[in-house]
């Protein structure tokens, strides 16, 4: 063999002894190229080596499932869902505003418990005090209507009583007094004078145009008006008997023929549910007393609207 061949088959067989090396060591060779080859350090033929953490390629997210992992690749973090938000338990119903109670006083009262006689709940009144008769006739109402039995008058059964009855007239209102008394007529500004307001239904006694007292009234029906105008006390009788309706006036003085002011046990009972014949009754028994001792035969009475 010539000396150029043996060189070039001495270059072969180095070549190809590198390349045996080169593959050991994971290097393979293809096309002039070298290539990294896996390693099958385990010693069994042909298997497929699981990829350590840092042979995944970056941008694809790691898996684990073995220690509790929460799927986005960290390690050691347990895999948890937010618990529900708990639902609040719904709020009480609040209880109804009270309006009035034992105790309170005024106009308000007044329509109560005229609404109250209405649908015959209260039989007295109305007084405009919240009394214990009050309380008893609301307590019945609530009672009645599966309402709370508190004898309080709350917003929940002043509605319903107001749905069951009509408004209160001036009189329903008064029907037991408490009226105010409307200011007295230019003729009772001088002298002693018996001012009577057929519009707020009051007597004032008055001297020099001071009021010494005020009393509730009541007049004749329509049939027997009370006469209206001015005059003067002519007669009067501590325990008059009346013949011609056969009943008692006590404490009488009269003004106008048979007409008298005189006390009334009728209105003391009925308020202004009834009516005279023409007097001017009196309820007040002690009242209307004391106006018999002080007024004096020839005294004025003014009757006026």
């Amino acid at each position: 063999m010539r000396t150029k061949d043996m060189r070039r088959s001495v270059a072969a067989l180095a070549a190809l002894a590198m390349a045996g090396a080169c593959t050991a060591q994971g290097i393979e060779v293809h096309g002039g190229q070298r290539q990294p080859v896996r390693v099958d350090t385990t010693g069994t033929p042909g298997a497929t080596p699981s990829p350590t953490p840092s042979d995944v390629p970056s941008g694809i997210p790691k898996q684990d499932g073995g220690d509790g992992g929460d799927g986005k690749g960290g390690r050691g973090t347990a895999a948890t869902t937010p618990p529900p938000t708990p639902t609040p338990p719904p709020s009480p119903t609040p209880a109804p505003k009270v309006l009035w109670s034992q105790g309170d006083e005024g106009l308000d009262v007044r329509e109560l418990q005229a609404r109250l006689r209405q649908i015959a709940w209260l039989f007295a009144g109305p007084t405009g005090t919240y009394d214990e008769p009050t309380v008893r006739a609301v307590r019945g109402f609530q009672g009645k209507r599966g309402l709370p039995q508190t004898g309080k008058t709350d917003s929940v059964t002043w509605a319903r009583l107001l749905n069951m009855t009509r408004e209160p007239g001036k009189w329903d209102l008064y029907a037991y007094g408490g009226q105010p008394a409307a200011s007295p007529d230019p003729r009772c500004l001088t002298g002693r004078v018996l001012c009577i307001s057929k519009t707020s239904r009051t007597l004032r006694w008055m001297v020099d145009g001071r009021t010494l007292r005020t009393v509730e009234v009541r007049f004749g029906s329509e049939g027997t008006p009370t006469r209206e105008g001015v005059f003067q006390v002519y007669f009067k009788s501590r325990d008059h008997w009346s013949t011609l309706y056969d009943t008692p006036m006590p404490y009488a003085m009269f003004f106008s023929g048979g007409q008298a002011v005189h006390y009334s046990a009728d209105f003391a009972a009925r308020g202004y549910y009834g009516a005279s014949h023409g007097c001017v009754n009196v309820r007040d028994e002690a009242a209307i007393a004391q106006l018999f001792a002080q007024v004096r035969n020839g005294d004025k009475v003014v009757v006026y609207w």
